[in-house]
């Protein structure tokens, strides 16, 4: 390591490190038990060192994991229900402003950012790795938004990132928090590159060998085959996805869905009657709001957002059932949202 990296990582959570490889920074999160479920602690610890590095004169920045099973969990939500509970959403708030501060520094960063996805990448995770230059994905990889069936919304940008995919893709995505896997990934454009996952921990060390060599023709000649985009099975559904949530309202694109029949259309319905309407309702205007929104406006708007929704009955209620009890049984209550206004901000039924 050398010492301006040394300088850099000094003060570091004990779950990030950091080194530098030649003119290669390297980033990994060391969370393992809590699958890298992002911490105050931890973000600020990866802001500090992408800060330090932005004029480090280096050639690329890679962010990886050192849990087998996960690039990156997301946030530490039950912590935010804790807060929530405790009458300290400034805690949260500190949390949420940070993380999406890093959100934006990551999309603004001045050197190549490249993400290495070996395992669950959701939520928070999401917000690590889509807003930088390459996305590399494994067959072990699941990305996932599933902030609805937690009474929240999809956040960390978001209602940037899942706009911008094709046709309704992201309004099926952030709405229902299905899992995409690598094949869907590459798909919709949320990953970039394939390498099988026993050379996922050669991208490091391949980027600082070849220092001329065109970061995207590395990590392409690292692959072991073809990209597996055949194998996508939101491309399969892609007619009827398209078409069902398209349309403008929750009660439309459940029509569509019951005329469209079949498993997949049903199994769909169920999955939506599951989750909290009042987040549904907020995730579907908040994508459309955010399609004609920079990343930056859409983060602020986000954390505006975050301030009310982690005060309500169904984000409490979410947490409870999912992280708590464990009962995967929430009992939502009456959606109190209103709508947003023509500057993202949520109009509430008080």
């Amino acid at each position: 390591m050398s010492d301006a990296a040394t300088v850099t990582t000094a003060a570091l959570a004990d779950t990030v490190r950091a080194e530098r490889r030649g003119d290669i920074g390297v980033v990994t999160l060391d969370r393992v038990k809590a699958l890298n479920a992002l911490t105050t602690e931890m973000v600020d610890s990866l802001d500090t060192v992408l800060a330090g590095w932005e004029t480090a004169g280096l050639r690329a920045v890679v962010l990886d994991s050192a849990s087998p099973k996960a690039f990156c969990a997301g946030g530490d939500i039950r912590a935010v229900q804790e807060n929530s509970l405790a009458g300290d959403p400034e805690a949260s708030e500190r949390f949420f402003a940070t993380e999406y501060r890093l959100n934006a520094r990551i999309a603004e960063y001045p050197v190549p950012f490249i993400s290495l996805i070996d395992g669950i990448c959701m939520g928070g995770g999401m917000g690590l790795s889509i807003h930088g230059t390459f996305r590399v994905v494994t067959d072990n990889a699941t990305l996932s938004m599933p902030e609805t069936g937690i009474g929240f919304f999809p956040d960390v940008g978001a209602s940037y990132f899942l706009s911008r995919l094709p046709g309704a893709l992201g309004v099926y995505l952030g709405l229902t928090g299905a899992r995409v896997s690598a094949a869907d990934a590459l798909y919709t454009g949320l990953a970039t590159h394939y390498v099988d996952t026993a050379a996922i921990a050669l991208v490091p060390a391949a980027l600082a060998d070849h220092p001329h060599q065109p970061i995207d023709e590395i990590l392409r000649t690292l692959s072991t085959g073809p990209a597996p985009v055949t194998e996508s099975t939101l491309a399969e559904h892609r007619a009827l996805i398209d078409w069902c949530f398209s349309a403008d309202s929750l009660a439309e694109i459940d029509g569509r869905l019951a005329a469209a029949g079949g498993d997949w259309a049903a199994g769909t319905r169920a999955v939506l009657a599951r989750l909290s309407p009042q987040s549904l309702q907020l995730t579907l205007e908040l994508l459309a709001w955010g399609k004609q929104r920079t990343l930056r406006e859409c983060l602020d708007a986000e954390l505006a957002l975050t301030r009310d929704v982690i005060r309500t009955p169904d984000f409490i209620e979410g947490i409870r059932a999912a992280l708590v009890d464990k009962d995967r049984n929430p009992q939502w209550a009456a959606s109190r949202f209103l709508g947003l206004d023509g500057d993202g901000r949520p109009r509430w039924l008080h």
